[in-house]
């Protein structure tokens, strides 16, 4: 298990128990590249140059800048960014739940791992998180991450708790500005034909239907690549796609081909 990167406390009014916490989902399996000079074979390094004089600035030289117009920027010092950053809080102090179902998705930002550090706090522990399953809430509280304060909540998940970070409300763009225009109710009597494809096309999910394409055919690449050390083949170019079938099509039809398609396909197995 990989080592947690937060450790503090859980606490719900007199409760309180040991936790540590870890990102649910990682990166660092997949391929990075880090940019070479092709002559020589050694690392490019980055750096800040000055955008008129295109001159290097100093460590001490830079500073972060608000742009107020063009080229004209508003600084703020070292001591302006102290003044609100936040303490780090090594407590989870849960101050108020919700239905489960009532947090929209698109808050739902990063999931983490939380698990008890101590063995003494496993009763603890579980009975917060076994109280919120039986009531079907999640618990709502703040934590900070990254010198900044993020709302959190706490979702009882199996044996322990997934902690999500949560968007802030100028973060989330309303669905309904893009979803204006769409018809509220389709054709009735298309309906059932699209469940018919659904039904067929149904299985149980699976890591294994959104595998990384790209990712297998990097690491197939820099295999080969390892294996030869040599440079790879030019890759043969593929056929020309087919024509495209026109776009004035009658749904209708189109769904009864797609359903006697998936039925053939579906005897043929």
């Amino acid at each position: 298990m990989p080592r947690p990167y937060w450790k503090g406390y859980l606490k719900l009014s007199l409760v309180t128990c040991p936790v540590a916490m870890s990102p649910a989902t990682s990166e660092s399996e997949k391929v990075r590249f880090h940019t070479i000079n092709r002559e020589t074979g050694n690392r490019v390094v980055s750096q800040y140059v000055d955008s008129l004089t295109g001159k290097p600035v100093k460590d001490e030289n830079q500073a972060k800048g608000y742009a107020r117009g063009e080229n004209d920027y508003i600084v703020l010092t070292d001591d302006d960014l102290d003044a609100v950053t936040l303490d780090t809080v090594k407590t989870i102090d849960i101050d108020k739940f919700v239905p489960a179902e009532s947090i929209e998705w698109v808050y739902l930002e990063k999931p983490h791992y939380l698990m008890p550090d101590d063995p003494v706090g496993h009763e603890a522990f579980a009975v917060i998180r076994d109280a919120m399953a039986s009531d079907n809430v999640v618990g709502v509280s703040k934590l900070v991450i990254g010198r900044r304060e993020r709302a959190v909540v706490l979702e009882p998940r199996g044996e322990g708790i997934v902690l999500w970070t949560l968007r802030f409300g100028d973060e989330v763009r309303p669905e309904k500005s893009y979803f204006e225009g769409i018809d509220e109710e389709a054709d009735p009597e298309l309906i059932p034909l699209v469940q018919q494809l659904i039904r067929q096309k149904t299985s149980r999910w699976s890591p294994n239907m959104v595998s990384d394409p790209i990712q297998e055919s990097l690491l197939k690449i820099i295999a080969e690549k390892k294996k030869a050390l040599k440079p790879a083949r030019k890759a043969a170019k593929g056929k020309p796609d087919a024509a495209r079938a026109s776009n004035v099509v009658n749904i209708m039809d189109a769904l009864k081909k797609s359903v006697a398609a998936e039925l053939k396909s579906s005897k043929a197995r």
